[in-house]
């Protein structure tokens, strides 16, 4: 073989090894970053299938689709050119952005909560809701997902940024876009799943089949206790992630009472014998629940006390 081919084969080689490593650098990095972002996602998965339910069953999946879209450009057009920019010029306002993040859904979550207990109704929302068309309604609905989805996606990248911060800005670019795709992809599919449950419980229910039938049945009933404990699970997932971020956060600028008290209670489940890995990740999670409720009633209780001052003047 001539010399100059060998070469040539040799570079080539050399090149498609580089272009494996590099996609190995990306999907290691995606795989460990997407996982640390669970959390949000959760919350995400739980949030948004409540924007698509009141409409008749042939908008509910053009309604997903649309919130879809928004998020997918959420991600791709405003989020990941600003998270690259940010580990480029200003890696060290990563954090500060993480906590804020982490406060806003420790606060929602919070409100959420105590809303809950207090059982109250909006009637002003319900009527301007009456008084919209049914194309209205469906804007105003899809707005407010995709602005919902800009904050919680925000968090994911943040969250996904902070963990392939030591990698070139190539991997960084590669893995932020494998985490917004391969996330909305899977957490629409998963909306969209949940949002026809009861039309596919429907459609089990009139066939021949006395099993597929009782199938159908159950996916009926079971659909408004889905929604419930949806909910429940999205306000619990805010909490802990919230509290959780704060929680790294305060370890990161070395403000370390609360992070030794999160990981002493860990330390202390983990001790359980068989069970320990996962009694420890709940008291973890419960922890820093607790200092996501904390931080967010304090939010909430700032945030009604102003408009009440506002009021008495």
């Amino acid at each position: 073989m001539p010399s100059g081919l060998a070469a040539l084969l040799d570079d080539i080689a050399g090149i498609t090894k580089l272009a494996a490593a590099s996609l190995d650098d990306v999907g290691g990095a995606a795989s460990k970053a997407g996982v640390k972002a669970a959390g949000v996602v959760v919350d995400d998965t739980a949030v948004t299938p409540g924007y698509a339910m009141g409409f008749t069953p042939d908008r509910e999946l053009p309604i997903v689709w649309k919130i879809a879209v928004g998020s997918f450009r959420n991600k791709l057009l405003f989020l990941l050119p600003g998270a690259l920019i940010l580990s480029a010029f200003a890696p060290w306002a990563v954090t500060p952005i993480l906590m804020v993040g982490g406060a806003y859904l420790a606060f929602e979550a919070t409100e959420k909560i105590i809303e809950a207990f207090a059982h109250h109704e909006v009637a002003g929302e319900e009527t301007e809701d009456l008084a919209l068309s049914s194309a209205e309604l469906e804007a105003q609905k899809v707005g407010g997902a995709i602005r919902t989805d800009l904050i919680l996606s925000g968090e994911i990248m943040a969250i996904a940024l902070a963990d392939v911060a030591d990698k070139p800005l190539a991997i960084q670019a590669a893995a932020l876009a494998v985490i917004g795709v391969a996330l909305t992809i899977a957490v629409y599919g998963v909306v969209a799943l949940i949002v026809k449950m009861d039309d596919i419980g429907l459609h089990l229910a009139r066939r021949s089949n006395p099993g597929t039938r009782a199938l159908g049945r159950g996916l009926v009933k079971a659909m408004p206790v889905t929604m419930e404990a949806l909910t429940v699970i999205g306000t619990a997932a805010m909490l802990w992630v919230g509290g959780g971020i704060i929680v790294h956060g305060l370890e990161h600028f070395h403000l370390t009472p609360v992070p030794h008290w999160v990981e002493g209670a860990s330390h202390w489940a983990s001790a359980a014998p068989v069970v320990g890995p996962v009694t420890g990740w709940l008291a973890m999670a419960a922890s820093s629940a607790v200092v996501g409720l904390i931080v967010g009633g304090v939010i909430v209780g700032v945030l009604h006390l102003i408009p009440r001052k506002k009021a008495a003047h």
